[in-house]
């Protein structure tokens, strides 16, 4: 990857020997490798034994997750928060675990659409809960930085499952749940 990025800043018209520019590949390399650590993750890993039984059938919500991607069609980040809910049916799992499967699906070259539905699909899958509900709102770098260069332009996506697609009440009570969040991007 260091071999690649010397080409690019090449290309670009810079000097990769520069004295600035000289550990720059392999820091860059370095930071990929982190930003994308998510295609190295696996879910049994991330679950890891924290499902267990339990009688609890109210919701679950657990607001205002930061995560950071990269756009996988300019390479550019994407950040914002993520609001993630389900209602158990018997099982529960444990509460990092839920920030560590956000984690995974974001550091990845991703689209903030599938990501939303990976998260809340991993969990009714694992849980095969009564519903699940997952909100990702973020600021997209691509959208301000290049193109329409809209700097205040926020973007959100939802995914719905069981009781949070199918019963309004349900769906009401979590929208105004993440409503109430205190964080901001």
């Amino acid at each position: 990857m260091e071999n690649l990025i010397k080409e690019m800043l090449s290309q670009l018209g810079e000097d990769p020997a520069r004295e600035g520019l000289i550990k720059t590949p392999e820091r860059v390399a370095k930071a990929y490798g982190f930003l994308t650590e998510g295609y190295r993750m696996d879910v049994e890993d991330i679950v890891n034994e924290a499902i267990f039984h339990e009688s609890y059938d109210e919701m679950v919500l657990v607001k205002d997750i930061d995560f950071f991607s990269l756009c996988e069609h300019h390479m550019l980040p994407f950040f914002g928060v993520c609001h993630v809910a389900y209602i158990p049916d018997g099982k529960i799992i444990g509460l990092s675990k839920i920030a560590r499967l956000v984690d995974m699906f974001s550091k990845r070259f991703q689209v903030q659409e599938r990501m939303t539905t990976q998260i809340a699909e991993t969990l009714n899958n694992y849980l095969a809960p009564k519903g699940v509900g997952v909100i990702a709102t973020a600021q997209h770098l691509c959208m301000m930085m290049r193109g329409v260069q809209k700097q205040n332009a926020i973007m959100t996506t939802s995914s719905m499952m069981g009781l949070f697609k199918s019963d309004h009440r349900t769906r009401t009570e979590f929208l105004s749940l993440v409503e109430q969040s205190q964080k901001k991007i």
